[in-house]
C-alpha cells in the first residue's frame, strides 16, 4: 500500500495550530458545543414534560406523544444539534479566518451523531439483550475505524485495495468493496424499515375501532413488504443488478413446491385465519384433541392455554382443514349444566328452588339468560335433575364454576334433607352344610 496523504484540511489544522488565530476556531467550536448542549437540555425537558402530561390524564386517550423518546432518542439530540451548530459556524467563521478546527470536529460529529442513530434503532428493533450490546459496540466500532482511516487519510487506498480484490458470481464480476458495500446497506436499509414497520404496528394495535386479527394481519404484510424494498433498494442502490435474483427465486419456488409444501401451507393458513377472522385472540376453541383460548395467532402455528395452564402449538394448517368448536364465534354467553340424582320422595319445588338459589349465588352465572332447572328423567335409582346456566367469560374455564356448583348444591341439599340416592347391595354369604 502506498503511503497514505495527509487530508488537506488536517495539514490546514496543524498549520493553524502555530497561529494565535486559533483560539478564534477553538471559541467558535466552544460557543456551538455549549448553544448545542443548552438546546438540547431544553428539548429533553420539553420532551419528558410533553410525555408526563400525555401520560397523566386520566381517562381519556393520551395525545400522541414523542413515543420514541426513551431508549436513547435523548441522547441523539447533542450530536445532531451539535453537527448543525458547528456547521454553521463553520460558514460564519470562513468568511474571516480559516475554519481548520471545526472541519476537523464535522466528521467527529457526524461520526458520533451516526453511532447513537443506529444505536438508537437497534434498541427499537430489537429486544434489550446481550446481542443488542455486542451489536452496539460493533457499530461504534466500525464507526469510528471509518473516521480513523478518514483522518490518517488510508481511506481512499483501502477502498481501492477492497476494490481489487475481485471474483465472478455467475456472469457478473463483484470486488470485496462491492460486497462490503450491500452488506452495510442492506443492514441500515434492514433497520429503517423494521423501525418503519414497528411504528406502523403500534400505531395499527392503537386502532381499537380495527378488529384485532385485521390488525396483526396488516402489520405483518407492512413489515415483510417494507423488508422487501429494503432490500431491493440495498442492492440497487450498490450496482447489483436484480435479474440475479431470479435464479434464486426459481430455486426458492422449486424448494417450495417440493420440500417445503407444509411450511407454505400453514404460513397460508394463518394469513387466512387472521383474515377471515374465524378465530380470534381470546377465543375458546376446541380442535381434534386440544382446547383452550388463543393467545397467539402467528403466520406457522397458533397458541391455545388450558385452563390447567399448559399450552398446545397447533400448525395453522389444522385449523382451516379441521372442524373447529369456537365457543365466542359470534357471542361469548356458553350455557354450562350439572346434574343430580333426587330421591323418589323428595319435594321437587323445594329441590328446584336450591338449584336456582345456588347458581343465583354465584358470581360468574348470568341472570340473563336466567337458570333453569329440569327434570331428565326417571332413573332406577331416583329422579335426574339438570341445573342449566350461562356464563360469559370461557376462557376462565368451566370446571370450576360446575364443582363450585356442586358444593353449594350439596350444601343446600344437606340443609335442607334432600337426600341422594346411591346404589345399595346387599351380599348374602351361604354357608355350606356342616358335614
Amino acid at each position: 500500500m502506498k503511503m497514505a496523504r495527509v487530508p488537506d484540511f488536517l495539514a490546514s489544522l496543524w498549520a493553524d495550530l502555530h497561529d494565535p488565530a486559533i483560539l478564534w476556531q477553538a471559541g467558535m467550536l466552544a460557543l456551538c458545543l455549549g448553544v448545542a448542549w443548552l438546546a438540547a437540555r431544553q428539548l429533553r425537558a420539553a420532551m419528558r414534560l410533553r410525555l408526563a402530561e400525555s401520560a397523566g390524564g386520566e381517562g381519556a386517550a393520551p395525545s400522541r406523544p414523542l413515543r420514541f423518546v426513551g431508549g436513547g432518542f435523548e441522547r441523539l439530540l447533542f450530536p445532531l444539534l451539535a453537527l448543525v451548530a458547528v456547521f454553521v459556524g463553520r460558514l460564519v467563521l470562513a468568511r474571516f479566518h480559516h475554519a481548520s478546527l471545526l472541519d476537523a470536529a464535522l466528521p467527529l460529529l457526524t461520526a458520533f451523531a451516526v453511532i447513537r442513530a443506529l444505536v438508537y434503532l437497534l434498541r427499537h428493533v430489537f429486544s434489550s439483550s446481550g446481542a443488542l450490546v455486542a451489536g452496539e459496540r460493533w457499530v461504534a466500532l466500525l464507526a469510528w475505524l471509518v473516521v480513523a482511516l478518514h483522518f490518517t487519510g488510508f481511506l481512499p487506498e483501502v477502498a481501492a485495495t477492497l476494490d481489487g480484490v475481485r471474483f465472478s458470481a455467475g456472469r457478473h464480476p463483484v470486488s470485496l468493496l462491492l460486497v462490503l458495500q450491500a452488506g452495510v446497506s442492506i443492514a441500515l436499509t434492514l433497520l429503517v424499515s423494521l423501525w418503519v414497520s414497528a411504528l406502523i404496528e403500534s400505531r395499527l394495535m392503537a386502532a381499537e375501532s380495527v378488529d384485532m386479527s385485521l390488525r396483526v394481519v396488516l402489520g405483518r404484510v407492512a413489515k415483510a413488504l417494507l423488508i422487501v424494498l429494503a432490500l431491493l433498494v440495498s442492492l440497487s442502490s450498490v450496482g447489483i443488478d436484480l435479474t440475479v435474483l431470479s435464479v434464486f427465486g426459481g430455486a426458492l419456488g422449486v424448494g417450495l413446491g417440493l420440500g417445503l409444501q407444509r411450511i407454505a401451507s400453514n404460513y397460508f393458513a394463518g394469513f387466512i385465519i387472521l383474515l377471515d377472522r374465524s378465530i380470534r385472540i381470546g377465543d375458546v376453541v376446541t380442535v381434534d384433541k386440544y382446547n383452550g383460548a388463543v393467545t397467539q395467532i402467528n403466520t406457522r402455528y397458533t397458541v391455545l392455554k388450558a385452563s390447567d395452564g399448559t399450552e398446545a402449538i397447533v400448525p395453522n394448517e389444522m385449523l382451516v382443514n379441521s372442524p373447529v368448536s369456537n365457543l365466542s364465534l359470534t357471542t361469548r354467553e356458553n350455557r354450562l349444566a350439572i346434574s343430580v340424582t333426587v330421591g323418589y320422595d323428595s319435594d321437587l319445588e323445594l329441590v328446584s328452588r336450591a338449584l336456582l338459589e345456588a347458581a343465583a349465588a354465584h358470581a360468574r352465572v348470568l341472570k340473563t339468560p336466567a337458570p333453569a332447572v329440569l327434570l331428565k328423567g326417571f332413573a332406577s335409582d331416583g329422579l335426574e335433575m339438570e341445573l342449566g346456566f350461562w356464563i360469559h367469560d370461557p376462557e376462565q374455564g368451566s370446571s370450576n364454576v360446575r364443582s363450585d356448583l356442586n358444593f353449594a348444591v350439596w350444601r343446600a341439599f344437606r340443609a335442607g334433607g334432600i337426600s341422594i340416592p346411591f346404589p345399595q347391595r346387599d351380599v348374602h354369604i351361604a354357608r355350606g352344610a356342616s358335614g
